[in-house]
């Protein structure tokens, strides 16, 4: 288990080592190292998901460790309440950012070990606190720079994360 305290409250995952094994250490240990601690929820679309995991306040980007195998082909499926890493167009390119899926998004799913089939890899789901996770899903968005959509307009921060045994 883990608990993501944010400025909303907290969301506490339960995490699939046995579906997601390195998908779920590389978490473990971005949490461990405080990776997490004061990051933004830096994109937020209602009717799909809130991404995490990436920048700090101000929009800073975050170092990260090299990517983790795209492990999507576990069986696991982009539902309500599902957490899933979030990566580039390259399906193995996944390092630190995470979105908690707000809404059944099948297409996000494994189909093929293809560059257009491959999907994205469910490795928790959340336990405790999905009113949390549905009061950001709802907060007002914009746009930052010229990069950046769908960013809330008034920080939503993970403060910190508390890893359990």
């Amino acid at each position: 288990m883990v608990t993501l305290h944010t400025t909303y409250g907290d969301i506490t995952l339960n995490l699939f080592a046995d579906k997601a094994p390195d998908t779920v250490a590389n978490f473990l240990q971005y949490c461990r190292d405080g990776h997490y601690d004061n990051t933004l929820f830096h994109r937020v679309i209602d009717g799909f998901m809130i991404q995490g995991g990436g920048y700090g306040p101000g929009f800073e980007e975050k170092a990260t460790r090299a990517p983790v195998k795209n492990e999507a082909g576990n069986g696991l499926a982009n539902k309500v309440g599902t957490v899933a890493m979030a990566r580039t167009m390259e399906p193995h390119s996944a390092t630190a950012q995470f979105f908690i899926n707000v809404n059944d998004n099948d297409f996000l799913n494994f189909k093929s070990a293809t560059s257009q089939g491959f999907g994205y890899c469910v490795f928790g789901e959340v336990v405790e606190g999905m009113d949390v996770v549905n009061k950001i899903k709802g907060v007002a968005t914009g746009t930052r720079g010229y990069m950046h959509q769908d960013v809330p307009v008034d920080d939503v921060l993970i403060t910190g994360v508390t890893v359990g045994e």
